[in-house]
């Protein structure tokens, strides 16, 4: 029985070892204990590959705060900074000390005040003006994408792509390792012989052998010139046109910006390049003095291991802990921390009005189900959630008071806030957040509210189903 011994010995050193690392997300560790249970080597063998490295989280984080301090004396003096609460515009601030404060210390990029900027909620309205932006470029084009296809609308893009380096401007793509895996090697080298520089972000072979495999850059990101930008969740595939049978009509919402905030754009995008090429191309003509294009105050937002603030989740629970009227979030995956879970909760229980979009139809079975098992205990504390019936939405959208709206690439979920590379534009003026209202209300009349009696009847399978990939939703 010498073999049994051994077997508990080496379980009991796997839980503890899995308690010591986790110490500080017990809602993780759990997680990771539920797939040791389930299957011990293999899940320990996946927990050493995947888990969070801290040594390797410090390394990447003393990277990109090289690359963002290596411009920011330049970036200082040119851009219009927001560097006290009387300057914010918008006249809600007045008396949100703690939200200004928290909002300027929690990143590294501040508010900016000459922007210019335009909601895109169409996937080919928003595909043509990133094309016709790039149709313009003069001296460089830098594109980032979580997935790249080359389908229909990725084919655009690369014959796009391919002219203008014939032209001479230097175009740059960076594609998540991961997120397109798919994207064949002959179409990356049609590319690369046209002149286009092409490098996958943290590779997952590579990645999982350094151990890095779990941090995915799930950015969306388009600088043309240095002048005008793109941020938002439109990917470049043909399914973000709604040509996906599956899904259908697909509902995105993406943003243009024309103006000071794209400089901080172009210092997230150059930071992924120098992790994604090692190459160092973070020159200070990559940041053009621009003429004031507009009056917006916008800051952009990014979070990731090679950050020091969980910027991103911090905002949010931020900005819904002040909240006095109105929260309405937009969201394909629902999936929230522990503390954004409670913040919602406690707006609701306080009388502030709290809508949720999520999706009726899902791109993902597991991830759906575990989105469901936050759903009664919210609907219970006033919470109104709505699945949206039209097709798949996949915007990111968040509206609190008239105080701000975010548009960007993050989740409402732990993956989202703790672990991938993302970035969100925080809107401080009433024109965008406007519109971002009007959007979700317009989005609201095409779903269905979740009926809290109907929705306690559902069976009881399903229930364990979601009780289940709630378990796992740290690692989702």
């Amino acid at each position: 029985m010498w073999w049994l011994a051994f077997v508990l010995i080496a379980f009991i050193f796997q839980i503890a070892t899995i308690l010591i690392l986790e110490f500080r997300n017990p809602s993780k560790a759990v997680a990771w204990m539920v797939i040791l249970f389930l299957f011990p080597v293999i899940g320990f063998i996946l927990y050493y590959f995947v888990a969070q490295d801290y040594k390797k989280r410090r390394k990447l984080r003393r990277r990109g705060s090289r690359v963002f301090q290596e411009i920011r004396a330049k970036l200082w003096q040119q851009a219009a900074i927001v560097e006290s609460i009387e300057e914010m515009s918008n006249p809600e601030y007045r008396h949100q000390e703690r939200l200004f404060g928290l909002l300027t210390h929690i990143s590294e990029s501040p508010i900016t005040g000459c922007n210019k900027t335009k909601v895109l909620t169409d996937g080919e309205k928003t595909f043509a003006a990133m094309l016709a932006a790039m149709e313009q470029a003069q001296d460089h084009i830098h594109m980032e994408s979580y997935i790249f296809r080359a389908d229909g609308i990725g084919q655009s893009f690369k014959r796009m792509m391919l002219r203008k380096a014939g032209e001479g401007v230097k175009v740059r793509l960076i594609c998540d390792g991961l997120g397109s895996y798919q994207l064949n090697s002959s179409f990356v080298k049609e590319l690369q012989d046209g002149g286009v520089e092409v490098y996958f972000f943290l590779p997952p072979l590579i990645a999982t052998l350094d151990r890095r495999v779990n941090y995915r850059n799930h950015r969306k990101i388009l600088v043309v010139d240095g002048t005008v930008g793109f941020i938002g969740g439109l990917n470049v595939g043909d399914e973000y046109l709604g040509l996906d049978g599956k899904l259908g009509y697909w509902r995105d919402t993406h943003l243009q910006i024309s103006g000071d905030a794209v400089y901080f754009l172009q210092n997230a995008f150059l930071a992924d390049w120098r992790l994604a090429s090692g190459q160092r191309v973070n020159h200070p003509e990559l940041y053009p003095q621009h003429h004031c294009r507009g009056s917006e105050q916008v800051q952009i937002l990014t979070s990731g291991p090679d950050q020091h603030w969980d910027a991103i989740q911090e905002m949010c629970f931020g900005a819904i802990a002040v909240a006095k009227r109105r929260i309405w979030i937009t969201s394909p995956y629902f999936i929230p921390d522990p503390s954004i879970y409670n913040a919602i909760k406690t707006a609701a229980v306080s009388g502030v009005e709290v809508n949720i979009i999520i999706p009726h139809e899902s791109d993902s079975r597991i991830v759906k189900l575990a989105s469901l098992s936050y759903v009664e205990e919210l609907l219970q504390s006033g919470v109104k959630f709505y699945q949206y019936e039209k097709g798949f939405i996949h915007a990111k959208v968040m509206i609190v008071d008239d105080l701000l709206a975010t548009v960007g690439t993050a989740n409402m979920d732990m993956r989202s806030f703790f672990y991938n590379f993302e970035m969100t534009a925080i809107l401080f003026d009433q024109a965008p957040i406007s519109r971002l209202s009007e959007d979700f209300l317009r989005d609201l009349a095409e779903s269905r509210a979740i009926d809290l009696k109907a929705f306690a009847r559902r069976p009881k399978l399903q229930r364990g189903l979601e009780l289940l990939c709630r378990l796992l939703s740290p690692l989702l």
